[in-house]
């Protein structure tokens, strides 16, 4: 099949691309020392095929850190680090966007001196966290302060600030995965009876200001953002989670925020309700889905109306051609797992292309 929907052009106010095949956020653990590098450059422009690349997630200060060996996006050194990034996939005649990346709770004291990880609210839960010395169990985080709160909605403005110095066509924030903006969202772990708490007009207010953050650097036209109501990720848990997501995709949609990267299962278990058609109502930007997607469900979602592009992990990490190879219909290379977080080349590089 050589016309597919998923390879041609996509039009926005602030964009042409040039297909729907993008590359979704993945961490990959390269940056031993929170700056991105030569190598991440290579890597990054090896796939600049794709529509969009989304990084992989990008801390927006110190306090942001939850994962070992992932880039910032808040120092001189990490603008001159992505810099080299941007341009080599500009030059490779690609556009990427920078996640901005705060883990809330889903850290650990080894990444704080040994102080607590900051949350909503001080709530326990069941998860892992991928420290220096391996997986280790969560710990009950720390409630923020209101003046605490007020301070990272800065930094995001300070990191986008910082990204739109790097180069980066735009960026998208990151509130999936039950990182720091989703656990404001859902009442499971947001137990605060103040101004971010409660209702679900307080509970969003979070993931707004930091989109408003955003906005403020790069318009509208050049923002996303990434949620994620069917991945219980970080043991996450809302009491009425389509009136929760939905009440944000339409607060989204009256910011004319460009992009809404909605991560939902293509197949969920019987009983379980689809959200995204749904929300595609709701927001008339640019409708991106992600998780279990293949070349032929892709086709379908956009051929349907669901999306308009598709993002796809850990297809791209094997394939960084797969645009080609769909177009081609060719057979798909696996990853190797193993090699996921390790650093160096293998497995990051060392994927070869269609001859």
């Amino acid at each position: 099949m050589t016309d597919l929907k998923l390879l041609s052009p996509l039009k926005t106010d602030a964009f042409e691309f040039k297909n729907r095949v993008f590359m979704a956020p993945m961490s990959r653990g390269r940056s031993p020392d929170r700056v991105a590098n030569e190598l991440t450059a290579h890597y990054y422009a090896q796939r600049a095929t794709a529509g969009l690349i989304i990084t992989e997630g990008t801390q927006i200060s110190e306090q942001a850190i939850g994962w070992t060996n992932s880039p910032g996006i808040h120092t001189e050194d990490q603008i001159k680090g992505w810099r080299k990034v941007t341009h080599a996939v500009h030059e490779a005649g690609g556009l990427i966007f920078a996640q901005l990346w705060h883990t809330g709770r889903a850290s650990h004291p080894d990444f704080h001196g040994g102080a607590l990880p900051v949350a909503p609210s001080a709530v326990p839960f069941d998860s892992q966290v991928f420290t220096p010395e391996g997986p280790k169990p969560a710990v009950t985080p720390r409630a923020m302060t209101l003046e605490e709160i007020q301070s990272t909605i800065l930094d995001y403005e300070t990191a986008a600030r910082a990204a739109k110095a790097a180069g980066f066509d735009g960026v998208e924030v990151h509130g999936a995965n039950g990182y720091l903006p989703a656990q404001f969202l859902e009442d499971g772990p947001n137990k605060r009876t103040d101004a971010y708490g409660g209702p679900i007009e307080n509970r969003a207010r979070f993931l707004l200001e930091a989109t408003d953050s955003a906005i403020r650097v790069f318009g509208p036209s050049r923002v996303s953002v990434r949620l994620s109501p069917r991945i219980p990720y970080n043991d996450m848990g809302d009491s009425d989670l389509e009136g929760t997501y939905m009440f944000a995709v339409e607060a989204l949609e009256a910011r004319k925020v460009g992009m809404l990267h909605f991560m939902e299962p293509a197949q969920l278990p019987d009983g379980l309700k689809l959200l995204a058609p749904e929300a595609r109502k709701r927001f008339t930007g640019k409708f991106i889905v992600n998780v279990g997607y293949d070349r032929d469900t892709a086709e379908r979602a956009i051929a349907t109306g669901l999306a308009d592009a598709v993002t796809f992990g850990t297809l791209f990490i094997s394939n960084p051609d797969l645009p080609e190879r769909f177009r081609r219909d060719a057979a798909l290379a696996p990853s190797d797992t193993a090699t996921y977080y390790v650093g160096g080349e293998q497995g990051y590089t060392d994927y070869p292309l269609l001859g």
